[in-house]
This record gives structure tokens, sequence and C-alpha cells, in this order.
């Protein structure tokens, strides 16, 4: 029989995690392309021969998601695979059906078919959106596991945004590790707070690979989510954040519920500034879908030096990226610290956009008067730079998770706003990571 031939729909992440691990080396199937969307700059590229096999000497190229249909009639693709997060049900389904209508089968992965299997523990963080604290609740899991005496190494999700061949495995131990792999602002954030905490984080292209590699000097492996995705690994402990501000989302977006289904934990993060009635939207859903997994109530409360400065200022804020963007929320931490200290007001950034920001702002017009940290390359992130150092502003507020002025050359004076999770009560993340180190002895 002729292989299958089939398109791989992506974002440059779990797109080429399911090549590697489910069509790599299997010569049922032939990967046409794949195509791109939410993150710049990928299509047009390839995904190399280095990483593509034996049965892929040319590499494999990568399309813009515009161009699936003429991917499916020119090519002859039967078989269309969905591998990117953090999208609603109703806007799967659209594309699901322009697929079947242009002759295509659509498939999701499950995933069994996607988690590679550690010889070490897993536990696992992930969530229902993106932006629902993910990476707070990483770093309060490492902390605790380590205070309870555990060697931790975390494994990030992919954010292969550079050279593929050169991103195959990365290891990050301290800051310089981000200049040498020419990090860009979304690695960065993700990667610098869990090197302060003086963690090894593993990231890259080939997961396999990278777990081997974290293995060698690793107890416990935790995995890192990003967006809303699956896990890569097979976790005998499951921690899935969930966010009361968007009451819902958590039995509404693919494949957050999926993760909320298998959990064994879940977070109930930033109940001090939800609406109760979005909390307990929040805690029926679990209870429906997931009655079996503990639940957690959290606080994610902000931390400013010297809060002062905010008070009767015009304030320039810029917040996380992805939280903004395919996350879809309308403001983060820095907006919530700029009303609560006082500022006088929120500039909007419109004005003074250009290029790949300015199409950002049309492409998610539900952005309000902050500005997203956008950095997905270098190009953008001096963009971001001429942006903010342009704005007539007092201050700059950055609600992001690193120290943007140690990455770009900022004019005007910023504070930072920090976050860390907070459990409410019992039970909290230490009884349970107690109970899990007890049972894997």
């Amino acid at each position: 029989m002729e292989p299958m031939k089939v398109a791989i729909m992506g974002a440059a992440g779990r797109d080429f995690h399911n090549f590697n691990v489910y069509f790599r080396n299997n010569s049922a199937y032939r990967v046409i392309g794949f195509t791109a969307a939410q993150i710049p700059n990928i299509a047009g590229r390839k995904y190399p021969p280095e990483l593509s096999g034996k049965l892929y000497p040319q590499g494999i190229p990568i399309y813009p998601e515009e161009e699936l249909q003429k991917l499916i009639m020119q090519e002859g693709v039967e078989e269309v695979v969905f591998s990117y997060s953090d999208i609603s049900y109703e806007e799967l389904m659209h594309k699901a059906s322009a697929v079947l209508a242009w002759g295509a089968n659509f498939k999701l992965l499950g995933a069994e078919a996607t988690m590679l299997r550690s010889t070490l523990p897993v536990v696992s963080v992930c969530a229902v959106r993106t932006g629902c604290g993910k990476s707070q609740t990483t770093r309060r899991v490492s902390r605790l596991l380590r205070e309870l005496g555990k060697r931790v190494v975390v494994i990030r999700h992919p954010m292969p945004y550079g050279d593929l061949k050169e991103q195959r495995v990365q290891r990050f131990a301290v800051m310089e590790d981000m200049t040498k792999h020419d990090c860009t602002i979304e690695e960065m954030e993700e990667y610098e707070p869990h090197i302060q905490q003086g963690v090894v984080v593993y990231a890259g292209v080939d997961y396999e690979a990278i777990l081997r590699e974290a293995e060698k000097e690793a107890e416990v492996i935790l995995w890192d989510g990003g967006n809303n995705d699956l896990p890569f690994y097979h976790a005998e402990l499951k921690i899935v954040v969930a966010d009361p501000h968007r009451p819902g989302h958590e039995v509404s977006y693919y494949p957050g519920e999926a993760n909320l289904r298998m959990a064994d934990v879940v977070v109930i993060n930033k109940v001090d500034t939800a609406k109760p009635e979005g909390v307990e939207v929040v805690r029926r859903n679990i209870e429906k879908i997931s009655p079996d997994a503990v639940v957690i109530e959290a606080a994610s409360p902000i931390a400013v030096a010297d809060a002062e400065q905010i008070r009767g200022r015009q304030v320039l804020v810029v917040e996380d990226g992805p939280t903004l963007t395919h996350g879809g929320m309308t403001y983060g931490a820095g907006v919530v610290a700029a009303r609560k200290f006082g500022a006088r007001e929120l500039v909007d950034p419109r004005p003074w956009l250009k290029g790949s920001i300015k199409e950002a702002f049309k492409h998610y017009p539900h952005i309000g008067p902050l500005l997203p940290a956008l950095g997905y390359g270098a190009e953008q992130m001096k963009e971001l730079e001429e942006i903010i150092n342009k704005i007539d502003c007092d201050l700059v507020i950055v609600g992001t998770p690193i120290d943007l002025g140690r990455w770009l050359k900022l004019k005007h004076p910023s504070l930072r706003v920090l976050y860390e999770l907070q459990e409410i009560g019992s039970p909290n993340l230490r009884e349970v990571l107690e109970r899990f180190l007890e049972k894997i002895g």
C-alpha cells in the first residue's frame, strides 16, 4: 500500500512533537508538510533533515495555514492532523469542517499516543487555558519538591522559534545560557525564573532526546506545560491550573478539557481577584468531569518593590504576550498593579505601534490599553523596544515574568510586578507532594 499523505497543522511546538513520536519513523504515512499559525516567522522554513529522519532526507516544508486548502488539493493530502493548542471548540470545528469539505480526514492524536515514558517519576503542570498561572504553579511545585529533598529538573514545553537544528536539545543553568541560545522574550519569560531559583531547565525540539539528558541529573522530572497543551510525558502526578476569571473555558477549549479530565490535582488560581460565582462555576465543572481530583484554591498576589512610584502617574503597562493574544485575556498582573496602587492613567500604546506588533493588535482586537511583550525573535524584540521608548509616559510597569530592562534598553523608568502562587488552606500542594513522594517510595 502507498503511505497515507498527511499534513500537520501546527504552531512550532506540539506539531513537531507529534511528528517525532508518531510519524517520523512510520512508513505507513508520508508527511507532506506542516502548516503554521499563532506564531510569526515560522512559515516558509523547513523542518530540517537532521530532525526529520531517514524517511525525509530533504526535510519537511512549513507552509502558512492559509495555504492548507491548496496543499490538500495539489498534493493529494488525505489526512490533516491538528496539532496546536488553546483553541475554542467552535473555532476548532470550523477548521475541521473546512478540511472535511476540502476532501481530507481531520484527526486529533490522543495523549496516550504522544506521551513518552521516563525512567524517573514525572510531575506535570498543565492548564485549561493560556494565562491561568502555570508558571508560578510550576515554580511553587519545584520549590516544594526541593524542600522535600528531591533533585528537580524542569523540562519546558517547546518554543522552537530559532534554528531548529541548534535547538534540538537545550540546557539552561545560568543566565548566560539564554544569550548562548539566542532566546526570545517568550522563552526567557519561562526559563529565567527557574534559573534564578537554581533549577536546571531543558527545552528544545526532540523531547525523547531531551528527556534522556534530563534524567542524568534529576530525581524528579517536572514538566512545565505551555498554553493549555497536553503533557509530552506520562506523569505519575498531573496538576492542572484553572482560571475563574474565565469560568466555563475549562470545558470549552481544546485541549484544556482533556487536561482537566486527566487531572489528579486541580489548582483554582486567582480566587482572590475573581468573582465568587466564577469560582463556583469552575468548581462545579471540576466535580462534574473530574470528580476524583484534589481541588486546591490559590491566589497569585502581586508585589511591587516601590509601589508609591505608581500613584498619580501616567503608566504604560507591558504584560505577558501569550496571555493577551491566544490566551484571550484583556489584562494581566501589570494592570492589576496599576489600578491597585493608584496610577492616574493607563497610556494606550496603539498610536505608537509598528510592524508585526501593530499586526498583532489587528489580529487580537480585544487587547486594551496595554502592550503585550511580544518578542518572537530579534526583529520583533527590537520593534517592542522602539515602541516602548517612543511612548509618552511617566513609568513603565512590567507585568512579564522577566526583567525586561535586562534584555531591552528602556529609556523610561520601570517597575516590575512579581507574583507567586499562594495556596489557601488545605488541601495544599505540600500535602499533595508529600503523599506523592510517599506513594512512589
